[in-house]
Parts: structure tokens; sequence; C-alpha cells
């Protein structure tokens, strides 16, 4: 800034001005200081700024790599974050880099608060992380912990998913499980809830498995195998996520197994991908845009008023119907 200011020909004082935007300077006195600024590759730190005033006004974003619905979180975020004066940072968990560093490289960088999306961590790792800052978990719901949390009814969107199939006619119907998976365990027990309401217990069956596309690869492969070796197929398969279905897909269509004439498929999360299959995939939707709004808002809230207590957010799932869901073939 006083390379600036010598090169202009002007205060230090009256740079900061420019920079801030605020009243002081003259139109062509501000043109003449950005433009030396140009020349000379000079561009204000902000965040610097901020911290001089004991603030960074960032928020930390935690998210899990290749889980595509995250993606759409975070394309949500950011407006929110942006509109409400604050920047967004993210840092990614993987099978390399476990959610603790991920959060620690946030909390590093200065970031006010961090916004955990599905996490998949102990409970006990969101309870500290609640001690330690300003935190908002998404989709994962833990007891208990001095956290803001957002997610959606997942037993409603899954009775809506099961009603639509029996609705079509379906019987055997299997479930794959997310295991650990954000909303897992309450989408399982609504499943088989929903199996018990319809008089489907002897249909009951809970597929292992997880939010990922190896998971619905392999579910297809052995309802494939089973059915060689003269078990029936399920008439449909609700899966644990979008990213389940789509590898169950995958599988059943190189085995030959035509969706849905053979076997109606239905996901969950409704994330962007579920629209670019050649066929749309039957899902349980649950709104991003509103999620990440209420995050960016519980954050920024709690960091503006540091008594007030975390909040939590349950948001309505709705059934989004397209062209992987049919009658039964029999």
């Amino acid at each position: 800034m006083a390379d600036v200011a010598e090169k202009a020909g002007v205060s230090r004082a009256l740079v900061s001005i420019v920079f801030r935007g605020e009243v002081g300077a003259g139109e062509e006195t501000r043109r003449r200081v950005l433009r030396v600024a140009d020349e000379i590759g000079y561009r204000p730190d902000s965040a610097a700024r901020l911290l001089a005033r004991g603030r960074s006004r960032t928020l930390g974003v935690m998210f899990t790599l290749q889980q595509t619905f995250h993606t759409n979180l975070i394309e949500a975020i950011y407006p929110e974050a942006e509109r409400l004066g604050y920047e967004v940072l993210l840092s990614g968990a993987a099978q390399s880099r476990s959610e603790e560093k991920a959060v620690e490289a946030l909390l590093s960088h200065r970031c006010e608060s961090v916004i955990v999306l599905g996490s998949f961590a102990k409970p006990s790792f969101l309870g500290e992380l609640g001690r330690r800052t300003v935190a908002v978990s998404v989709s994962r719901r833990v007891p208990h912990a001095h956290v803001d949390f957002v997610h959606s009814a997942e037993a409603k969107g899954i009775h809506q998913a099961m009603d639509h199939l029996v609705g079509l006619g379906h019987r055997r119907i299997v479930h794959i499980d997310g295991g650990r998976g954000p909303g897992s365990a309450d989408r399982r027990r609504a499943y088989r809830a929903a199996m018990r309401r319809h008089g489907l217990m002897t249909e009951e069956r809970v597929i292992p498995g997880e939010h990922t596309e190896a998971s619905g690869i392999e579910t297809g492969r052995l309802l494939v195998a089973e059915h060689d070796e003269g078990r029936p197929l399920p008439t449909a398969v609700l899966a644990g996520n979008d990213r389940s279905a789509m590898g169950l897909m995958m599988s059943l269509t190189r085995a030959g197994v035509e969706v849905p004439r053979d076997l109606s498929v239905v996901g969950y999360d409704d994330s962007h991908l579920s629209h670019l299959m050649p066929i749309g995939l039957t899902t349980v939707r649950q709104d991003a845009v509103l999620m990440a709004q209420h995050a960016v808002r519980f954050a920024v809230e709690r960091l503006e008023d540091p008594e007030r207590e975390p909040q939590e957010a349950v948001l309505e799932p709705e059934l989004v119907v397209r062209g992987t869901s049919g009658p039964p073939k029999e």
C-alpha cells in the first residue's frame, strides 16, 4: 500500500480509503490509485484486514470428496455466505484424509465457524468440535452435542418412497443399507417400519452397503447371482442414496436386467447426477438450497450473538418420480 501511495503521489491513508470504497477520494485520484495498483500487481489483503480487527468472517466447510450431494450443498452455501458478508473456505475429507484433519485445516486458517457436511465420524467428533467452535452439522444429528443441526425428515422420505412402490404393486422390496452414512440408521428403520405397515414382513430384506456406487454394483452382482441360482429377483430396490442406486443400475444393465421393466429402483438425495442418467432416477429429494441456507444462517447467527443456543432445522423431503420406477413385471 505504501508503494502504491508513493507512485500515485498520495498518502497511504488515501489509498486505504480508495480500496475500502469509502468517501474521501476524488474520481480522478481513485482511478490513478487503482491504475498504479494494477501496474505493480498490488491486491489488498482482505483476510489480513479482517484479522487486524479480530475477525476473519470466514466459514469453513468440511465435505466428503465424491459425495455428489455435497457439491449441491456447497453450490448453495456460497451465495448465502456472500449475502451475509462471509467468505467460504473448503476442506475435503477422503479415504486418504480424515475428517479430523480436514477440520483442523479449517481451524488453522482461522475460520470462525465450521459447517460439516454429512459427517461419517464418531459422535464424539462433533461433540468435541462443538466445544471448540461454532459448528453446524448437515445431514447428521448427534444428540446432546453443542452443534446446530440441519437435516431432512428421513423417515418421511422413506415412507413416501415405500408407499409409491407398494402403490405400484411391489411386494418384494429390498433395501440397500448405507452403513455408517448420515441418515442411514433412520432410513433403515423407516424401511422396516414401512414393510411391517404394509404387511410385508416376510419379504423384508436389508442388504449391507455404503453410500457409494461400489456398494450398488456389489448388490446388483449379488442379486443377479442369486437369480442365476434360482432365487427370484426383488421387484424393487430402495437404495440408501443416489450413488448406490446408480451403481446398482449399472450392474443390473450389464447383466441384462432392464430397469424398470424387470426391477424398479428408488434412490435418496436427488443429487444432480440423478438427472444425468439415460433414465431419470426416481428418488427422494432433499432441498440442498434450503439446507445450505439454514446451515449458513445458523452459523452466522451464533457468531453475531455468542449467547444464542444451537438450533435444529428438520426439512420436509419430497419424492420425485421419474423413469426408474414402474409396476412390477409379474
